[in-house]
């Protein structure tokens, strides 16, 4: 895994994870399938930056080390103790403390021979994924903390090889155009004041608007992007009673949904989402597995779809 943030944690527990751990959530079948035939026994973490630079959060953090049969395995050389890097840790946020000490804690805490192991590299610099018909390893340039820029690092010209079958990478989000709708090459988000998306002379489009990553980037966790769709939904609120919303088209409150038969798009409501949930619970009640299966997972879009209206699907 190539990252230092959760997305780089969440991959690398599912792929240490072993399979049976997983049946009390809603895996689907095929997942578990492909989980449960995994050779897999080591998953590597690199990092280009020290540990105290990490964008993990504490819970997730302290969660990897939590999976049945894993050792979660760190490395002194990957731990700066210079000045400049004791004094950037210092004068950290508490968050950035309570890692430090989850992780200086891995440092000396003896193996349990677990059949799994997690290793977290640092001040690892991707330079090249390499192999022939499939991947062999990879290859890193050590890195160290820079003097003159604290918090960043430098390239010690080291080079460090590792024998890998498999290469994930969790290094950032970028946000996609879509068509006719304002976008931020720059930024890779659509431009927007508060959630209303602006076009390019920075007016609002009436009764367009953004929320999520695409409206502020890439950061965040579950609870800022509550707060941020409420910020779009309170702008909405305000044009619809301030007038500045499109007119509908029909007065029908059905309207939208003879829109989405006419063009094709299927669709499922309330009562039909109810009974695809009884569905996927009857299959984790007839699952079979030694753990009780709240819900089998249906994958298929299609497959959804046709159970929530009980139409009958002929497999392809």
């Amino acid at each position: 895994m190539i990252g230092n943030g959760n997305v780089a944690l969440d991959v690398a527990r599912m792929l240490a994870k072993h399979a049976d751990d997983l049946l009390p959530t809603d895996i689907p079948g095929n997942v578990y399938a492909g989980l449960a035939a995994s050779a897999v026994t080591d998953v590597h973490i690199f990092g280009r930056r020290g540990p105290a630079q990490v964008k993990f959060t504490p819970i997730e953090l302290r969660e990897l080390g939590a999976v049945p049969d894993v050792d979660v395995i760190v490395y002194e050389e990957d731990f700066p103790r210079d000045e400049a890097s004791e004094q950037f840790l210092a004068a950290s946020n508490n968050q950035v403390k309570v890692m430090s000490r989850t992780l200086n804690g891995w440092l000396t805490k003896e193996s349990s021979g677990a059949s799994r192991r997690l290793h977290l590299h640092f001040l690892h610099s991707p330079v090249e994924v390499y192999g022939t018909e499939r991947v062999e390893g990879m290859r890193f340039e050590r890195t160290a903390p820079d003097p003159a820029n604290p918090g960043g690092v430098t390239g010690t010209g080291e080079i460090l090889d590792y024998p890998l079958q498999a290469v994930y990478r969790a290094v950032g989000y970028r946000g996609s155009p879509l068509a006719e709708v304002p976008f931020d090459e720059t930024l890779g988000v659509i431009p927007n004041d508060g959630g209303r998306v602006l076009d390019p002379a920075a007016q609002p489009v009436p009764g367009l608007y953004a929320t999520g990553w695409i409206k502020r980037g890439p950061v965040g966790l579950i609870g800022h992007t509550k707060s941020d769709a409420l910020e779009t939904v309170t702008r909405l609120v305000e044009d619809l009673g301030n007038g500045l919303l499109p007119e509908p088209v029909e007065d029908d409150a059905d309207a939208i949904l003879s829109v989405l038969s006419a063009r094709g798009i299927s669709f499922t409501e309330w009562d039909g989402w109810l009974v695809l949930d009884a569905h996927e619970r009857a299959l984790g009640a007839a699952d079979g597995s030694p753990v009780d299966r709240e819900r089998v997972k249906v994958v298929p879009r299609d497959e959804q779809v046709g159970i929530s209206r009980s139409v009958e699907l002929v497999a392809s």
